[in-house]
């Protein structure tokens, strides 16, 4: 997993464990560090925006790669860091370990210089001969999350009820699609 230790990464990884108690994470990540302790999780730090760096750092087996690294901003330039670089360090790792599949978290809801970067990036993903497993989600909440955004998810689920594009989605319903995604044959 590209980044991985935060919010909707460590409900993927804790929900693919129960699923399968033998599966094992490799979580990079530019801190190395995760609230997740368990003998199946290998924590690393090395910067997600390098090849090279993260390649280093991973088994010679790989049967899945999924990019949780993203984040929007207001500077072009960090934007693209921030979520097209890890991308394509991604799909590059998963052409030359020839993957099951890739997996990536799109999104609905935000800046839509952020959302349509996304946008784009599962479209690059999509020409790839590995297979893509996404979700486009707007506003993940639950499981403790509690920000100024997920205040919000009381006049979301009215205004879901109009337009899909409004109804924020369950954090455990966002791992249990991408999981599914990912390991269907």
């Amino acid at each position: 997993m590209l980044g991985g230790n935060g919010y909707v990464g460590r409900t993927v990884t804790e929900k693919w464990l129960k699923k399968d108690k033998t599966a094992v994470f490799y979580i990079v990540s530019r801190s190395g560090k995760n609230q997740l302790q368990n003998s199946n999780i290998h924590n690393i730090r090395a910067d997600v925006t390098n090849y090279d760096e993260v390649v280093q750092a991973l088994p010679n087996k790989i049967d899945y790669i999924l990019d949780f690294v993203g984040a929007p901003d207001d500077d072009p330039q960090k934007l693209v860091a921030r979520n097209e670089k890890p991308a394509q360090v991604m799909q590059q790792i998963a052409e030359t370990y020839q993957v099951k599949a890739m997996g990536f978290i799109g999104g609905k809801l935000g800046a839509k210089s952020f959302t349509k970067m996304k946008a784009q990036i599962i479209l690059d993903l999509q020409k790839s001969p590995i297979r893509l497993a996404s979700v486009e989600p707007t506003l993940i909440y639950g499981n403790g999350r509690q920000d100024k955004l997920t205040k919000m998810v009381p006049f979301l689920k009215l205004a879901g009820l109009f337009s899909k594009n409004l109804k924020p989605v369950q954090v455990n319903d966002v791992a249990d699609e991408l999981i599914h995604k990912m390991v269907q044959v």
